[in-house]
């Protein structure tokens, strides 16, 4: 299979970071990475233009770990009350979901992506539950969720 070589623009998850060279499948360069303007074709000019923007990437980089910690702040201290339909032995009717999730925690102003809430499955029984919410590279989040009989 055929590789292409980049320079990353900004930063990509599960990838590297703004400025790094790296080797990604044609498809994915030329289907996401390009088309996105995360990543240009690997040359001595595209290295020039990531030198000249290195203090904003590190600036932007910074930002975005100091808002990050603050909303993780937030949603530490955030508890989440889901009422769901529940059988006799406690197992709902439906399941509790990421999204469920987000858009409870924006009823008390706190907005998160609900692709940010991991959940290795849906939540399908009563009861309190610990979740954990990734915010950022470096940055994960708890937040309570009480899943209650309605």
């Amino acid at each position: 299979m055929a590789s292409v070589k980049l320079i990353l623009l900004e930063d990509v998850d599960n990838l590297g970071l703004a400025g790094q060279e790296v080797r990604v499948a044609a498809g994915y360069a030329r289907n996401y990475l390009i088309p996105k303007d995360l990543a240009t074709k690997a040359s001595a000019g595209a290295l020039r233009r990531i030198e000249a923007r290195k203090e904003q990437i590190e600036a932007a980089r910074k930002k975005a770990l100091e808002a990050a910690e603050a909303l993780a702040a937030k949603v530490n201290e955030a508890e989440v009350s889901i009422t769901m339909q529940a059988s006799e032995d406690n197992v709902l009717f439906g399941s509790v979901t990421a999204r469920m999730i987000a858009e409870k925690l924006a009823e008390q102003d706190i907005n998160v992506d609900h692709n940010a809430i991991k959940l290795d499955d849906h939540i399908k029984e009563l009861g309190n539950y610990e979740v954990v919410v990734k915010l950022h590279s470096q940055v994960t989040a708890t937040v309570k969720v009480w899943v209650v009989r309605g």
